[in-house]
Parts: C-alpha cells; sequence; structure tokens
C-alpha cells in the first residue's frame, strides 16, 4: 500500500527530505504523498523513513492504494529505472 499524510499534519517539514522517491510534497494546507512514487521505501530501506520521524504519527497505510510487497519492488524498480 502507499502511505497517506493525515490531517494530523502540522507541516513540520521533516517527512518531504527523507522521501527517496520523492513522492512527498507540500499540498495546498499539509504535505501530500503521490500514491504512484510511494513505494514505502521498498527497495531503499526497511521501513518508510517517513513514518520513522513524522512526531505526530499521521502517515498510516492509504486504504485506497492496496499494493502487495511485490508490486511495492516492481514500483520501485519501475521508478529508478531498473524495470
Amino acid at each position: 500500500m502507499s502511505l497517506m499524510i493525515t490531517d494530523e499534519c502540522i507541516n513540520c517539514d521533516v517527512c518531504e527530505p527523507e522521501c527517496p522517491n520523492n513522492a512527498i510534497s507540500q499540498g495546498e494546507e499539509i504535505y501530500q504523498i503521490d500514491p504512484n512514487l510511494c513505494t514505502q521505501c521498498v527497495g531503499h530501506y526497511d521501513e518508510p523513513q517517513c513514518q520513522q520521524v513524522c512526531p505526530v504519527d499521521c502517515i498510516p497505510l492509504d486504504p485506497a492504494h492496496e499494493e502487495t510487497q511485490e508490486e511495492l519492488h516492481q514500483k520501485y524498480l519501475k521508478i529508478s529505472g531498473q524495470a
């Protein structure tokens, strides 16, 4: 699954630079995650880095974008130009 940022986001700016896929950007009111670029850091790290640094724990799985580990890995390969 892709991750999402909830309304609890305080715009602290710590998640965006941690994303290896550049999936996080500033939205109109809070940060947002592009589900087409989010791989939950598969291919880069063992755990999603944005979740690790978020001080308010507002980055859950996005139920609207369910993906298996294999699908996330394939997305990583495509994004990184290895597929």
